[in-house]
């Protein structure tokens, strides 16, 4: 997955959503549960088979919900071993 586009990461009681748009279109939406991972493109995942399918089966089990959940105004990853690379600016 690739994406350097506008998004959105909205946080609700049960889960927190994740929605990346191009040119107005959502190319992304994630929705990021306590036991998985949902997505329009593929049918809900654990965390640990959502990290060996997109990211790398060596991260923590709960790794992208934590990256999205935090507070902080930049969040910047990089993971040169598997090309790896999420940065987060927030408005």
């Amino acid at each position: 997955m690739k994406f350097y586009d506008t998004g959105f990461i909205t946080k609700y009681q049960d889960f927190t959503q994740v929605q990346i748009f191009t040119a107005g279109k959502s190319i992304l939406n994630l929705k990021l549960y306590e036991q998985q991972v949902c997505s329009d493109t593929f049918s809900c995942l654990d965390y640990k088979s959502f990290n060996k399918q997109y990211l790398s089966s060596s991260y923590n089990e709960k790794f992208i919900k934590e990256l999205f959940e935090k507070e902080d105004n930049e969040i910047n990853f990089k993971d040169r071993k598997n090309a790896i690379l999420i940065k987060v600016k927030r408005n």
